[in-house]
């Protein structure tokens, strides 16, 4: 399961679990999502980011999410021109109120985009 927010929806995000505590996420990319540069702006890939990073703790029974972001951290390694991207994401380290995560973002060229990393609180 995955938490079930309308803005993941709006973006029409798909989501495939890796492993109980990892997951991809596709982005496919829209217009709207291109900066005055042209390439995929910076807030947008940040996103992904957050969007993948909180999924790699599971939901509760309803798909609310049990964690929040508290740090993000996005390091941008390329301008990406792609009709999608994708992010891999892990907890790193669960803790009881802290979960460490980290981020891999690809382009539909399988190249490094960006990498993030995040502490998250369980609420």
């Amino acid at each position: 399961m995955f938490i079930q927010q309308p803005f993941d929806e709006f973006l029409e995000i798909k989501y495939e679990r890796i492993a109980e505590n990892s997951v991809k996420v596709t982005l496919p990319i829209k217009p709207l999502f291109v900066n005055s540069v042209g390439v995929i702006h910076g807030g947008i890939i940040s996103t992904l980011a957050d969007i993948a990073l909180c999924n790699t703790v599971a939901p509760d029974e309803n798909g609310k999410q049990k964690v929040v972001t508290v740090e993000l951290n996005v390091t941008f390694l390329k301008g990406a021109k792609s009709e999608f991207l994708t992010a891999r994401a892990f907890a790193v380290k669960e803790g009881r109120n802290l979960t460490h995560a980290d981020c891999i973002i690809h382009d539909d060229e399988d190249q490094v985009i960006a990498k993030a990393r995040a502490i998250l609180f369980s609420r």
